[in-house]
């Protein structure tokens, strides 16, 4: 079977094919640097992270860039508010982006474009717009001109009647509808307002809208078409429907072959929403939860389906790291098997790795794919323990060591490794509670959060961290 994947444009699955041979041009939307990302931006970037490592595994050349939003209303309020500037803000959240995405093992990606830094590429992309009639200048602000473009609304099913703007959060600070030839036009440029940065331009001094960035970014770092174009499902419009928009009325051809959006993160059965104020940023939960766990937790569902981030979800998610942890923690004791040899590594259980490719293949569904780990590692499981309490192993060495490096490596493509522990953890853990102890704080930990009572167990497990015990 060969790779078939969800196309939102087309809303069904299709065979993967590249534009060129061999080669994925990737490119996933990424933070507005304004604040830590929530855990609904930590799906996307594990997620994307997966399909890229999965199709590396398949042996395909991934390009894969994501972009960074540093110029934009939520960092001026952010700025404005601290009494600093939105380059520091901005700054600030983008080395944290890096933290954290490090924490949750999201491989780097090969190119990191700005929006401050594509400054002249979106202003040619306006030009252009501008002379084939696609967009309009008024009074230092530059509008795309919805109704031109015969195809708008293709990606997102919507009728031009029934959209809104200010979609997906992004509403303007003032009421420019009387600037717009018509009200469902969008900003491509904006007119510089007083305090704000800005750049010169043929328009007056100004600064680009939010849309008009990713197009631009696109087209410097992958050319016209790309391969994958992907985000959470929130972006599907207003965001990625006008890329299409922009970029195709240039280009003459599809932006993106492939169009993949990853469904919500929900809280206890509700959306994340500001209004009810139950936003949960990954900083603050990787305080108290392994970032393999929550990445775990993170690929248990498909990725088009919405999640429920609960406690008991993450517990459970927290148990289950364990298993496929102490599974390849056991490499320790099957290396003083004699016969066992890290230098001739044998070639992967095949039954494994048809299984594991075959979930993957159907639009890369994580869950089955996360089945054929867990029976593998629970076989290791019983032959470690096995091996540490009786001294012997009933399974043939050359068949464990396979085993072993079967679950290695589909757990690297899915991106679950064990992470190094720090120095300073590694010396404290000899020091402190007792095990008695130990075992009475955790269960304390565990009744607060299914409670929800996170504050008491990030401080119990912040007491747990200080003994040096995680």
């Amino acid at each position: 079977m060969s790779l078939i994947i969800y196309n939102t444009l087309t809303r069904r699955k299709e065979p993967f094919e590249t534009v060129e041979p061999g080669k994925v041009r990737m490119y996933v939307c990424g933070i507005t640097a304004y604040n830590y990302f929530h855990v609904g931006n930590a799906r996307v970037f594990v997620f994307f992270d997966v399909v890229r490592r999965y199709l590396m595994w398949c042996g395909y050349r991934v390009r894969y860039v994501q972009n960074f939003t540093d110029i934009d209303d939520k960092i001026l309020k952010r700025a404005m508010d601290e009494g600093s500037t939105m380059q520091e803000v901005a700054e600030r959240f983008i080395a944290a982006y890096f933290e954290d995405a490090d924490r949750l093992n999201v491989l780097r990606a090969d190119s990191y474009p700005r929006a401050t830094h594509t400054i002249d590429g979106i202003q040619r992309l306006i030009h252009e717009l501008e002379q084939q009639n696609y967009a309009y200048a008024a009074d230092g602000d530059v509008y795309y001109a919805v109704r031109q473009f015969a195809e708008y609304g293709k990606l997102s099913g919507r009728k031009l009647e029934e959209m809104q703007a200010g979609a997906s959060g992004r509403v303007e600070l003032e009421d420019d509808n009387d600037k717009k030839r018509n009200p469902f036009d969008f900003a491509l440029w904006k007119a510089a307002k007083p305090g704000e940065p800005a750049w010169e331009s043929p328009w007056g001094a100004g600064r680009p809208g939010w849309h008009i960035e990713c197009s631009a970014m696109v087209r410097q770092e992958l050319g016209d078409s790309v391969d994958i174009h992907a985000g959470g499902v929130d972006l599907t419009f207003p965001h990625h429907e006008n890329e299409i928009a922009q970029s195709e009325a240039v280009i003459g051809k599809p932006l993106a072959r492939y169009w993949m959006h990853n469904g919500f993160v929900n809280m206890d059965g509700e959306k994340m929403s500001k209004s009810i104020g139950n936003i949960r940023l990954t900083h603050d939960l990787l305080v108290t939860y392994d970032p393999m766990a929550f990445r775990l937790f993170l690929l248990q569902a498909h990725y088009r389906k919405p999640i429920d981030f609960t406690a008991e979800g993450l517990d459970a998610a927290e148990s289950g790291w364990r298993t496929l942890k102490d599974a390849l923690q056991y490499h320790a004791q099957f290396a003083k098997l004699p016969g066992w040899s890290i230098d001739a590594l044998p070639d992967l259980e095949s039954s494994s790795v048809d299984r594991f490719n075959q979930a993957m293949d159907d639009d890369f569904n994580t869950p089955i794919a996360l089945s054929v780990l867990f029976e593998l590692a629970k076989d290791l499981r019983r032959e470690g323990n096995q091996l540490i309490h009786q001294g012997n192993s009933d399974m043939p060495i050359e068949k464990l060591q396979q085993s072993w490096q079967t679950l290695k490596s589909l757990a690297n493509v899915l991106g679950l490794e064990i992470q190094p522990a720090s120095e300073e953890v590694a010396l404290e853990a000899a020091n402190g509670l007792t095990d008695a102890e130990i075992e009475v704080l955790i269960q304390q930990r565990q009744d607060a959060r299914k409670a929800k009572n996170f504050a008491e167990g990030d401080r119990i497990r912040n007491e747990l961290q200080e003994k040096g015990i995680t």
